[in-house]
């Protein structure tokens, strides 16, 4: 705490006279969520693409006080959606201030809470938690126990003089540790069924059991989990009792046009050189055109981490060629993304009948994407000038190694060229690169209309007649 933040109560009599009453996780997400819903302010940040789809039903069900499974394919942002709901709780909350849990102060529920309550009353030390650290995630995983999960007699306290029979042997796993926050499951599909059923008295009745112990502990938590439609159904599955318990199943999908695609990449990207929105939405279509595409497996989908690491692959791509060629500032242009293909061909999966057609098939599919960008953006547009003067002799190289200056040197003064620059959002007193980007990818529609030729090797290509 700062001098300039307000003293919060330290002891249960000083928290009792503040007005502190204890408020269920639930119901604390639902104010919460409401007074944002009232007040017009995001209560999701950084979620791109759910707003009229996903987040009105997510915010159904935590309205309603439902427990919730995000069912999707992989690579759509379950996980980053349930870690957002940690911002609907409150920033601080109260705690009993050494307890093994979070406990309310005004509501002890571990023996051990209980008897020092009884013991101090009003001097009974209160902390307080910031709502970070009330959000436990794991990761389902076959190797994971009920002990993992729930909780296990504890040898060392058996071993300092603890009776087997005395509750307080027990040392307690991660959901009664998520008491009074959010406990998140990834994959929960891929948990064993024996331990699925581990989550069943704690989801309903609210207690855990710990061999042979039953301790009526009331659990307060908000119990999150994601799936993926694959393993739903084939390798893995939830239990039918505990997808009863789940009060709501919603589906999440990908970005649902190019430019939400393009949004989610430049949130996502950390990009070491400028790409231009022209690319971004060349490497959005390419995504789609994959995801729509018979060859590919649609059983495992299409990440959104394969646009933003294509993004990535395409800046370091330029930075690369800054370097050699002592460009700045560094911009990529359509020669790098050929190197998409080669670096990302693992991030998909095809379908058997493709095997050994791969890279080929993302090259045919980049340059529909690139074809189709350069349609957008140059509707209406003649190039005509721009091919004439390239089959007339003023023959174009581009590469790895090719600087923006010596592409640009390469064309005459046209009046298209400025034209090109502005459909792209470049202007005249803009860097080289920019310039050269818009052109290069005049270019490349050119020659994928098949009015210029194109010759290529390792690092370069030439645009001609």
């Amino acid at each position: 705490m700062t001098g300039s933040e307000p003293r919060r109560p330290r002891t249960v009599g000083e928290l009792r006279a503040a007005g502190y009453p204890p408020r269920s996780v639930k119901t604390e997400i639902h104010d919460n969520l409401i007074s944002a819903l009232r007040e017009g302010r995001d209560p999701w940040p950084g979620i791109v693409g759910f707003s009229t789809t996903v987040l009105p039903q997510l915010e159904r069900a935590l309205l309603a006080s439902h427990d919730v499974v995000l069912l999707g394919e992989r690579g759509q942002g379950k996980t980053r959606l349930l870690r957002t709901i940690v911002g609907l709780l409150d920033e601080w909350t109260p705690v009993i201030a050494g307890a093994e849990l979070h406990e309310h102060p005004l509501q002890p529920i571990t023996p051990a809470s209980i008897r020092r309550a009884a013991e101090l009353g009003d001097e009974l030390p209160v902390g307080w938690v910031h709502r970070d650290e009330r959000y436990s995630e794991k990761l389902a995983t076959p190797d994971t126990s009920v002990g993992d999960l729930v909780g296990d007699v504890d040898p060392v306290k058996v071993a300092e003089g603890r009776s087997l029979a005395d509750p307080e042997t027990i040392h307690f796993g991660l959901v009664p540790r998520a008491h009074r926050g959010i406990v998140a499951v990834n994959e929960l599909p891929d948990l064993a069924e024996r331990i699925q059923v581990a989550l069943l008295n704690v989801m309903e009745e609210r207690d855990i059991q710990i061999r042979g112990y039953t301790l009526r502990l009331p659990l307060d938590v908000l119990v999150v989990a994601t799936a993926n439609p694959e393993d739903y159904t084939n390798r893995g599955r939830i239990i039918t009792p505990l997808k009863d318990r789940f009060g709501a199943e919603v589906r999440t999908h990908y970005p649902l046009d190019v430019s939400a695609e393009v949004d989610l990449v430049r949130q996502e990207a950390r990009l070491v050189a400028e790409v231009g929105e022209p690319l971004l939405e060349v490497l959005a279509s390419f995504v789609r055109r994959l995801r729509e595409s018979s060859a590919v497996d649609h059983r495992s989908g299409v990440s959104a981490r394969f646009a933003v690491a294509a993004a990535e692959t395409v800046a370091a791509a330029a930075l690369r060629r800054s370097a050699l060629t002592g460009e700045s500032p560094a911009v990529a242009r359509p020669i790098d993304l050929e190197t998409v293909p080669d670096v990302l061909r693992g991030k998909v999966e095809f379908e058997p009948a493709e095997e050994g057609r791969e890279t080929e098939q993302l090259v045919h599919m980049l340059r529909l994407a690139v074809a189709d960008t350069a349609r957008r953006r140059f509707a209406g547009l003649d190039l005509e000038p721009l091919a004439q003067a390239v089959a007339d002799g003023h023959m174009v190289t581009t590469g790895a190694g090719v600087p923006a200056g010596a592409l640009l040197a390469d064309l005459p003064e046209l009046p298209v060229l400025h034209d090109v620059a502005q459909r792209v959002g470049a202007g005249p007193g803009d860097p080289p690169g920019r310039l050269a980007a818009a052109v290069e990818l005049a270019l490349e529609s050119l020659y994928l209309a098949r009015r210029l030729a194109k010759d290529s090797d390792d690092d370069t290509a030439v645009y001609g007649r």
